[in-house]
């Protein structure tokens, strides 16, 4: 006998008889959806992949940087473009550290060589300076068929890795770097990703816990949400310029041993969203820390070059590691990571980067190493990118001048701005603004009035959502709310860069300014 699906096309109730799916009588026609057996057949079921079916640890992964906020500016840009009418004529979006889309030029000699690296003809031009062909030969050379369209090993091409180690052990002053320690990565954020994904293990009161800064980056506690371990706060002093306190972490480690297993430690310096450039004595004190305590060391650098104000410096977990002495390295575990899009790169779109790890196991690295191999290989530009990061023209070569002109110019520029933002924030009641010491944000705390945060809890917004998002209508600034970085209970901020140019940058603090003042009077 012929089985044949009754779709129940109508929305036929369906008897024991004419079970969903099954027709199996000897009939001609449905008694249910008096469907012949002759007609055609439509299948028709459930979707497989459905909300409730899908990996739940994805459903906790919030992103604030490309969340709600952004979203309606993308929403308001279009309406823009269709006529809308709306109090200002475009939107400046200030929400997330993309330097080239704000305007920051690119090094000339770094897209003189990915020119000539991606159209290899370019090289029999006289337009090209020699160090610029010579760097795109070499690079060439070392890829499959001469070619940045193919595939590297996996941990990146090698010279590029022999060129990050050189540049690593120049930055920490002779403290030596194996390249077979190096990794070449999709953007720091790849390296990150991946060394969590190794650290993640264990069930119930054994899962990892990891201990984050907050405010934080929130790739960390995305990642940590999809990979289903325990995000573990400390919290930046911000009354200290959002320095970090032994005493915090101590309390914040004691406190995550009664639920979890506390396996790493994740440092951001200099700091996003804060700006904060952590102290030597800092640094020393969290390395300290993590040996007496066994936690994995992860400290986030891709804002090295991005200092800023007097007296501060940046200095590398590593070097300080080192400086510290064979107790401590010889036995701290460590990864850190850099990239090609921040500092005065600003090269986002070509995902290049690379991540160091010091001291771990020869087992583990051997798993790291076959991690990686799954994806088979970092973008091949980006890594060419971060070889010219780590190897610019040297003193005596052709673009050297041009290249220290261009990348003091950027830096020096970030300076101005960084000094800008919290000069003008600190002129406004109710907004209190850290100095901006590196990395490229602000995050200013606002008092918001009790009228505005009741209004806000009642629509189920929190409260500097609800006054960032009234911002962007009004204004058309985007900036993204304090709570989706993290912070201490009944205190609001906002996280904005200071990448716009210098005038649109000073349109937007007086938007920002004349905003505050208007909603302070409002809602008060």
């Amino acid at each position: 006998m012929t089985i044949y699906p009754c779709v129940g096309k109508w929305g036929c109730r369906l008897d024991s008889t004419h079970k969903r799916g099954v027709w199996g009588c000897n009939v001609t026609m449905c008694a249910v959806c008096r469907r012949e057996k002759s007609a055609p057949i439509l299948f028709s079921r459930d979707k497989v992949l459905t909300i409730d079916t899908m990996n739940p640890t994805v459903k906790n992964v919030e992103y604030a940087v490309r969340g709600p906020i952004v979203q309606r500016a993308m929403q308001i840009e279009k309406e823009l473009r269709e006529g809308v009418k709306k109090p200002f004529t475009e939107v400046i979006k200030a929400n997330i550290g993309d330097a080239h889309a704000m305007g920051q030029q690119p090094i000339t000699f770094f897209r003189q060589v990915l020119a000539l690296c991606s159209y290899p003809e370019l090289l029999n031009e006289n337009m090209f300076p020699e160090d610029a062909k010579n760097r795109a030969r070499r690079i060439l050379q070392a890829c499959g068929g001469g070619s940045v369209g193919a595939y590297s090993a996996s941990q990146g091409i090698d010279c590029v890795r022999q060129d990050v180690a050189r540049y690593i052990e120049r930055r920490d002053g002779g403290v030596p770097c194996d390249p077979d320690n190096v990794y070449l990565t999709t953007g720091a954020s790849d390296g990150i990703v991946t060394m969590l994904k190794l650290l993640v293990c264990g069930e119930g009161a054994s899962r990892t816990g990891v201990m984050i800064s907050i405010p934080q980056y929130p790739l960390y506690s995305a990642a940590l949400a999809e990979l289903g371990a325990v995000q573990i706060n400390y919290y930046l002093n911000e009354e200290k310029c959002w320095s970090m306190d032994l005493s915090e972490l101590e309390s914040s480690l004691a406190e995550a041993r009664k639920h979890c297993n506390p396996k790493a430690l994740c440092i951001i310096n200099p700091g996003n969203p804060t700006g904060q450039v952590q102290s030597r004595q800092c640094i020393e004190d969290v390395i300290r820390f993590a040996a007496k305590e066994r936690l994995f060391l992860m400290a986030d650098e891709v804002y090295q070059d991005n200092v800023y104000a007097e007296g501060c410096q940046f200095h590398s977990f590593k070097k300080v590691l080192f400086e510290l002495g064979p107790e401590y390295s010889d036995n701290v575990e460590l990864a850190s990571f850099h990239s090609t899009s921040k500092c005065y790169m600003g090269e986002c779109g070509f995902r290049g980067g690379y991540m160091e790890v010091i001291n771990m196991d020869a087992e583990v690295q051997a798993q790291l190493s076959k991690l990686v191999s799954v994806r088979l290989c970092p973008p091949v530009p980006g890594q060419a990118l971060m070889d010219l990061v780590v190897n610019s023209p040297q003193p005596g070569e052709p673009s050297h001048i041009t290249f220290m002109k261009e990348r003091t110019a950027t830096l020096s520029l970030l300076a101005e701005k960084a000094k800008l933002t919290e000069q003008i924030l600190n002129t406004v009641p109710g907004i209190t603004c850290n100095p901006v010491q590196g990395a490229m944000y602000s995050f200013p705390n606002i008092s918001l009035p009790e009228k505005s945060i009741k209004e806000a809890k009642a629509l189920g917004q929190a409260p500097d959502m609800f006054y960032c998002m009234k911002l962007l209508e009004e204004t058309g600034i985007c900036l993204v709310p304090g709570s989706g970085f993290g912070q201490k209970d009944g205190t609001y901020h906002f996280r904005m860069t200071i990448l716009p140019p210098t005038d649109k940058l000073k349109i937007l603090l007086a938007k920002v300014k004349e905003f505050h003042q208007k909603f302070t009077q409002q809602y008060s």
